[in-house]
């Protein structure tokens, strides 16, 4: 706990001097990148590219991505998404053609220096071999152990340029609609998400699945900031935890995360989704899993988008919550129906990702939802879903 304590006072003391530093050249990052075509072969209705990275040690890269876009009626111009993989991914074309199959263009570029196999069957979609080329730029992901190096010579700043350019990439095709394209990313690339959506105002929203800020409090790397020690520990979260740069962030966010996830537990996620100044929505499922299918498959995220980018109708708004008389309750609006709430609460202490957390009925009254939260109950919040199964959260309150 001391050391702990340690790396927390070093991290907020050295975030101080540079919260204000912004490592990325925006000029730069702006400009679409040059395109080059890979040593590989495209995947079933989506085109393979490289496009040109952010210098590594002084050499040029490429960044390897898929991409592929829906047929449009004559000019009509597409709503767009940029995909970010997460640990042990890559570029998926799974994940570019499921958005495709919703009417979106998609880009999902690798974001540690390598290219994928091909993926072959079904089974191997979300779990293709890597390989690394002559053009890659450092690999992930977290790079803690380079720390030490100048800032442009570290993981996260060519992940997030990586992201950044791919948005600056489609938003230059003829057949996207620049002024309608959001982000999202699982896990790491949730964590990627939350920084970018403080770099790149220009995204219409930002959706990061499990991942977020605050790292240095509690997540799943406090072992490796041990490691560190508090200098260097505070080094890379002054650079590169999302909460240096979520403050920034003015579009519209979904978040999207599980009770008991091993990576981002809940009170690092409750500040990280509390910094941005645009509309929040939460998505919080009891035991979501963790993964990439389960990250790219939430049905909120593809309503998020539509509501957003395609005018479509919102999700439910938490509008106020409290706590009164021994139950919780929530105030929200809604333009489609919420048939169903509940209570989800668990009276485990400890550390997160090992409380059991059950669910209990919550009342619904019009444009209320309420519910008696049990008297030994630690932590709680009230879930609100619709004829869909879609869900929209209150945030989570501790006893």
């Amino acid at each position: 706990m001391k050391m702990r304590s340690l790396i927390l006072l070093t991290a907020t003391l050295t975030c101080l001097k540079a919260a204000d530093a912004f490592p990325w050249n925006w000029a730069e990052l702006q400009r679409p990148p040059r395109t080059f075509t890979p040593p590989h072969n495209d995947e079933p209705g989506v085109k393979a590219l490289w496009y040109e990275g952010t210098a590594y040690k002084g050499r040029p890269t490429r960044v390897f991505a898929y991409y592929g876009a829906p047929q449009r009626n004559g000019n009509e111009k597409l709503p767009a998404m940029v995909l970010i993989h997460g640990g042990g991914g890559t570029a998926f074309a799974e994940w570019v053609r499921l958005w495709n199959a919703r009417g979106y263009a998609a880009i999902a570029m690798d974001t540690t220096g390598a290219v994928p196999r091909k993926a072959g069957d079904e089974k191997t979609l979300w779990n293709p071999q890597r390989s690394r080329t002559e053009h890659s730029g450092p690999a992930g992901w977290g790079d803690f152990a380079n720390v030490d190096l100048p800032p442009e010579d570290q993981w996260t700043y060519h992940a997030v340029a990586a992201a950044i350019r791919a948005h600056s990439l489609i938003r230059s095709f003829p057949e996207v609609d620049p002024k309608r394209i959001g982000v999202t990313g699982i896990s790491w690339g949730g964590y990627l998400t939350s920084i970018v959506a403080g770099v790149d105002p220009r995204f219409r929203f930002a959706a990061p699945v499990y991942g977020c800020g605050f790292l240095g409090e509690d997540s799943a790397w406090l072992n490796e900031f041990a490691k560190l020690g508090p200098k260097r520990a505070g080094r890379w979260l002054s650079l590169w935890d999302p909460s240096q740069y979520l403050g920034r962030a003015r579009m519209p966010m979904l978040w999207v995360n599980g009770t008991n996830d091993f990576a981002y537990p809940p009170p690092s996620w409750r500040k990280s989704h509390r910094l941005p100044k645009g509309p929040r929505t939460l998505a919080f499922r009891v035991r979501m899993p963790h993964g990439h299918p389960p990250g790219a498959k939430p049905e909120e995220i593809f309503y998020f988008a539509d509501h957003v980018l395609r005018k479509g109708p919102p999700p439910a708004r938490v509008q106020a919550q409290g706590f009164d008389g021994g139950k919780a309750w929530l105030r929200f609006s809604a333009r489609q129906p919420v048939v169903k709430a509940e209570l989800a609460y668990t009276r485990d202490r400890g550390k997160w990702q090992d409380r059991k957390w059950e669910t209990a009925s919550a009342e619904l009254s019009k444009n209320r939802a309420s519910a008696a939260v049990p008297a030994d109950a630690t932590a709680y919040f009230i879930n609100l879903f619709d004829t869909h199964g879609r869900v929209v959260s209150g945030e989570h309150r501790d006893r």
